[in-house]
């Protein structure tokens, strides 16, 4: 069995700076769920990555930059990244994200 069970309590936030902080909430060698939170005008930086993403507004306002073209996301908006899609964000109102990762995100782990 490599099913895991992660009580949020139990989840230690990582301080990333910048008023961006960030939670692993599960993970499988496959898939990696991760909740980040951002206080108002936290960015996140534009990067690229390896992996897959998908992106879930749980709350607050972001602007988006995805490939040079720039959207305005609000709670309930989602978003898809695919391999290598530079992207990043600034935080417009005070919010969390939920991501998830295809494959884990190893280096979030260290």
């Amino acid at each position: 069995m490599r099913s895991k069970v992660s009580p949020y309590s139990e989840i230690v936030p990582q301080e990333l700076g910048g008023g961006v902080t960030r939670r692993v909430l599960a993970w499988l060698p496959e898939q990696m769920m991760v909740e980040v939170s951002f206080e108002q005008s936290a960015i996140g930086a534009e990067h690229t990555h390896p992996h897959t993403q998908c992106t879930f507004v749980l709350e607050g306002e972001f602007d988006f930059t995805v490939e040079g073209r720039v959207y305005r996301v609000r709670r309930g908006d989602t978003l898809a990244f695919a391999s290598g899609e530079r992207h990043g964000c600034i935080c417009v109102e005070k919010g969390k994200l939920l991501d998830v990762f295809t494959p884990m995100r190893e280096d979030f782990l260290k």
